[in-house]
């Protein structure tokens, strides 16, 4: 049971760091990355503990996720994270029943810290595509499957 609280803990941390922008990250006020999520310090170079603590293996890791999410054209960020959380539960089954206290989690935080409408702005419209039943739906964004790959319904609709 503990492993499971564990496991929900670091999904919460992962998605939370992923609602982040680059530029509201503790590694960017630091100097470690820029803008965009590339890396300006390497973490062998960084001498205070604060500098460590804002660039950990876990933020190392999602930032590259960020920047490939980026790279394959996910558009906005809230479909960058229905895909993320979609790949989470077609690898992990178990997660399935806490689908929705993750989403919740996410959307408390994006509204704590006043994202969550810039996010939904940022989202636009979105034409429904009737080519294929979505994989899921993830905070509300249909995430579909083709050819082994997730896409976020914008982004199907281009395909």
């Amino acid at each position: 049971m503990a492993s499971r609280a564990i496991d929900l803990v670091i999904t919460y941390r992962v998605i939370k760091l992923l609602v982040t922008p680059f530029e509201k990250q503790e590694a960017y006020k630091q100097g470690i990355i820029d803008k965009d999520g590339n890396v300006l310090k390497k973490y062998r170079t960084l001498k205070t503990t604060k500098e460590k603590q804002s660039y950990t293996i876990l933020h190392r890791f999602v930032f590259n996720l960020k920047r490939i999410l980026k790279r394959v054209g996910l558009g906005g960020r809230l479909g960058s994270f229905a895909v993320a959380l979609a790949l989470l539960l077609k690898e992990n089954k178990e997660y399935e029943d806490k689908k929705i206290l993750i989403e919740s989690a996410v959307i408390s935080y994006l509204k704590e810290t006043n994202q969550y409408n810039n996010l939904l702005n940022e989202q636009g419209e979105v034409k429904p595509t009737y080519e294929q039943e979505p994989l899921m739906t993830c905070f509300g964004i249909d995430v579909y499957e083709k050819d082994g790959e997730l896409y976020s319904e914008d982004q199907y609709e281009k395909l």
